[in-house]
């Protein structure tokens, strides 16, 4: 090997990793003063590499946090950004805006505050006039992990004309409640005034209030939906329910895959590629106009 050769090797490597580096998507912090909550509404946002430059529109996923959780879990815990930036480069999904909101409740409208209300009244319009979003259906998904997970189902079968699909990474979907270990015990969403745990606040609030409305009409949302084995709270048993009564409906847009793993991080890390590309399979890609 001749020695411009051997500099010829690296100087591929270095314009590679420019190349690469320059598909990089940002991922920035804000809030917004929510009419529903009379507080600030935090948020993180992906925006893909390329938006600042054009003048297109694009679709956007909205991503939920679980159970305590807040807006930095997805791309301080979940690898996001790594993620959307691979999952774009390498064309398995368009490039898309990702928002992942905060939220005090289990993204439901219980005793401690709006935030279902919060996410379609104040939220979803925030988004659509501040950022160049495909505001129809096919540019609209939801995803999310546990409570997220919950929170997703809840809403796609609530509101199916308002998602393109939806992944619900071990969706805490417990029926008819959840076990005596969730937070859900625990979380000021189900608590009544003297701080038990309501179960009455949770089957109304739970997916099996939706389920048959939305069988009964005629928009199909595709829906992922995974689980780890080992699950701490049983939830491939919980979303096998969900999964088999779905898949009587809509046999051909409902997928269900238990992974190895318990109800942590490395199941849902590891499983979001796969989610992401099974959900923009069935969104718009960026377009020029609204």
């Amino acid at each position: 090997m001749t020695p411009r050769s051997f500099l010829f090797f690296p100087l591929v490597i270095l314009l590679f990793l420019i190349a690469d580096n320059s598909l990089a998507g940002t991922i920035t912090h804000y809030s917004f003063t929510a009419e529903t909550l009379g507080r600030d509404y935090p948020y993180n946002i992906y925006l893909p590499d390329g938006y600042a430059d054009s003048e297109l529109f694009y679709p956007v996923l909205y991503l939920l946090h679980g159970s305590n959780g807040d807006e930095n879990d997805w791309p301080v815990s979940g690898d996001l950004q790594e993620t959307a930036d691979r999952l774009i480069a390498k064309g398995a999904i368009p490039p898309a805006i990702i928002v992942m909101p905060g939220s005090n409740s289990w993204w439901v409208d219980g005793y401690n505050e709006n935030a279902k209300t919060a996410f379609f009244s104040d939220l979803i319009p925030h988004i659509q006039r501040t950022y160049r979003t495909v505001e129809r259906r096919e540019g609209r998904l939801v995803a999310g992990l546990s409570a997220g997970g919950y929170g997703s189902i809840n809403f796609i079968l609530e509101f199916p004309e308002m998602f393109a699909a939806a992944a619900a990474l071990s969706p805490a979907i417990y029926t008819p409640y959840p076990p005596l270990t969730s937070s859900a015990h625990q979380h000021a969403a189900y608590l009544a005034a003297d701080g038990s745990f309501d179960p009455e606040t949770w089957e109304r609030l739970n997916y099996t209030r939706y389920i048959d409305a939305y069988k009964s009409q005629d928009i199909i949302v595709p829906l992922f939906i995974n689980s780890g084995d080992h699950d701490t709270y049983d939830i491939a048993y919980h979303a096998a329910i969900l999964y088999q009564s779905l898949r009587e409906h809509q046999p051909d847009f409902v997928e269900f895959r238990v992974v190895d793993g318990d109800h942590d991080w490395k199941v849902w890390a590891e499983t979001l590629p796969a989610a992401l590309t099974y959900i923009f399979r069935f969104s718009s890609r960026p377009k020029t106009r609204n």
